[in-house]
């Protein structure tokens, strides 16, 4: 099995940006801990502040991954293009979110992407992504 973590912008700066929002982990470190707790699954990080690449990133993913995981950070609330690129491609997407965005500003509780991702995972800090991998795992046993 191959699941694609994609992260949007700013989520490089994790570990160090608002940790009393984002914890003080640092991606990398938590990726690692990833990859040793499912040594069967190949999962590959990708990480940009730019649309763009986030859509060629999915385009690419989108053909070869048996999952995607996604957390398009503030492109989830304004990204059409993003939405077109999930909708475009085979591999289920989860949307993930580290905060419980309806828990804060107003502007976060509506997702661009939602509708057409398998579901979505937030607020359980950076245990999000591990809650996703399993999402993915469980929707593959089923097709």
């Amino acid at each position: 099995m191959r699941i694609q973590i994609i992260n949007g912008p700013n989520l490089n700066l994790l570990g160090v940006r608002e940790p009393s929002v984002y914890g003080k982990e640092q991606f990398a470190d938590y990726l690692a801990k990833l990859q040793t707790a499912y040594p069967n699954i190949k999962i590959t990080y990708y990480q940009s502040n730019i649309e763009g690449e986030l859509i060629n990133k999915i385009h690419e993913a989108g053909f070869g991954s048996d999952g995607i995981i996604l957390n398009a950070g503030g492109y989830t609330h304004t990204s059409v293009a993003i939405r077109d690129a999930i909708k475009a491609v085979h591999a289920p997407v989860v949307e993930v979110h580290i905060s419980n965005v309806h828990a804060r500003e107003e502007f976060r509780h509506h997702s661009m992407i939602t509708a057409v991702c398998l579901g979505v995972i937030a607020g359980f800090g950076i245990d999000s992504y591990r809650l996703a991998i399993e999402a993915i795992i469980m929707a593959n046993k089923t097709r």
